[in-house]
């Protein structure tokens, strides 16, 4: 086993994102009339996604950090205020980019996923909200398996069995979680299993999904009169502490999806976005170069 340098693993993303970027990611942009950025779509895509190879939680940070030890990598580096814009600009592109690594990864043949949902909170919860850019779309929530009263918004999130996301969604904070995952159960393949929690516990809900081919897995309540089988439960609570697993990754390497920074509702969704792609990145280096962005280490 060896070790790459940060310099080297800035090299090998960005030849991944300049190589999808040439062959489709160029076509799927708007561009208008003028010349091409400087600072070329690639870089700002590879700048996006490294900032969880650090444990910087301010975007500001990070642009210093790299400003001050990487400008060789990137001589024509945006300023703060420029390389926000961009990231804001570019955070579909980068999400498309996602799904390719996503089904690079397999998940079009998936037939197992995972479903919960995690509060993004985005202002505490007595300060005032009446100037805050979230304000017309973010909301009051509860947290029930945290014991949590916040504002801001759910994540929900379908996983594959070993966390590579699949599609997710942001809804206000009091949206119903079996509201919020009709959203995206869409997306699943008929015949598809979702494993999940207390919180999407119905049964009309669920009888619902079946007729359109979809199997919805949850625990019971203990006042319920239809409990299930023995050996399902216990197959169902291995599957809930992969639910954690996968969640957790979203909530370590720096920047946190419970906890931005963000100050409005455009930059929020950017790193949403890129912390979920940077998640994928992470098991895309790992199942196909044998590289551990953890603990810089290569195991070919």
């Amino acid at each position: 086993m060896a070790t790459i340098s940060i310099e080297d693993l800035f090299l090998v993303t960005l030849v991944l994102v300049d190589d999808w970027y040439q062959q489709k990611g160029q076509y799927l942009l708007h561009r208008t009339v003028g010349d091409k950025p400087v600072f070329s779509d690639s870089e700002m895509l590879t700048l996006m996604l490294a900032i969880d190879f650090f444990e910087f939680t301010s975007e500001r940070r990070y642009h210093a950090f790299i400003a001050a030890n990487y400008r060789a990598l990137f001589p024509r580096l945006l300023d703060q205020s420029q390389y926000n814009r961009r990231a804001r600009s570019l955070r579909y592109l980068l999400n498309e980019l996602r799904k390719a690594w996503a089904n690079d990864l397999g998940v079009c043949w998936e037939k197992h996923f995972l479903l919960d949902t995690t509060p993004v909170i985005v202002v505490g919860y007595r300060r005032d909200k009446s100037h805050s850019h979230f304000r017309s779309s973010a909301e009051y929530g509860y947290c029930a398996a945290r014991r949590m009263k916040y504002f801001g918004y759910k994540l929900v999130m379908l996983t594959t069995l070993d966390g590579t996301p699949y599609s997710f969604e942001l809804v206000p904070a009091n949206t119903d979680e079996r509201d919020a995952a009709d959203e995206i159960l869409d997306a699943l393949p008929v015949g598809s299993n979702a494993w999940s929690d207390k919180g999407f516990i119905g049964d009309d809900w669920q009888r619902q999904w079946t007729e359109h081919g979809l199997h919805i897995g949850t625990v019971k309540r203990e006042n319920q009169h239809q409990q299930n089988p023995a050996l399902f439960d216990q197959l169902l609570n291995q599957v809930r502490e992969r639910i954690e697993g996968a969640y957790d990754i979203l909530k370590e390497g720096g920047r946190s999806v419970e906890h931005t920074l963000a100050i409005t509702v455009d930059g929020l969704c950017s790193r949403i976005i890129a912390k979920i792609s940077s998640v994928t990145l992470r098991l895309f280096l790992r199942r196909f170069y044998g590289i551990d962005t953890l603990t810089y280490t290569i195991n070919p």
